[in-house]
């Protein structure tokens, strides 16, 4: 792995610049000009690992502008397709999201303007708020499947699949050590 160490913010250009024309990876100090070392190596992979999820983020939300979507609009669509016709609340919903958002109502919100989603009060809970899929919201999250699926390729396309699955196992046992 080639490294550079740069002096002026012309060599961080063209650092970046090489680093995507040749592929190679860049540390993450690189990335966000940091010129102290991290406290540990800890703080380092959690950095990283904002770093990198952010970076993701960014990178899928790419694809999903041209279909009027942001990433947690697409992961709200997804979820009431795995719900099936039955729907799900919509706190529910909130709870199953991969960012979860204070702001839930007002991502449905948008969702049923836009006519992908519909809500209706429960008569025998009127608190609970039930969410479905509409015809043109299924055909939407049906339509981006190919695309996603070339995205989520390409975001790790760095990775074989034994690093893939490792990452995963990594992720995952990050997660369990921490409260929720």
């Amino acid at each position: 792995m080639r490294r550079f160490f740069c002096r002026n913010s012309l060599d961080w250009l063209f650092n970046d610049y090489y680093s995507i024309c040749m592929n190679t990876p860049t540390s993450v100090r690189e990335e966000i000009r940091q010129t102290r070392l991290f406290r540990s190596p800890a703080q380092e992979a959690l950095v990283a690992l904002a770093r990198t999820a952010d970076v993701v983020h960014r990178f899928l939300e790419q694809s999903l502008v041209a279909h009027d979507l942001t990433v947690q609009q697409y992961n709200v669509l997804r979820i009431l397709r795995g719900a099936g016709p039955a729907g799900l609340p919509t706190l529910e919903i909130g709870e199953r999201l991969i960012q979860p958002t204070p702001g839930i109502t007002r991502l449905i919100d948008r969702l049923e303007k836009k006519g992908l989603v519909e809500r209706e009060r429960l008569a025998s809970d009127r608190r609970c708020v039930l969410c479905t899929l509409t015809p043109a919201g299924l055909e939407s999250v049906n339509g981006l499947d190919d695309l996603v699926d070339r995205r989520d390729e390409e975001a790790l396309q760095g990775l074989d699949t034994a690093q893939t699955m490792e990452l995963i196992a990594l992720l995952d046992r990050v997660r369990a050590g921490l409260p929720r």
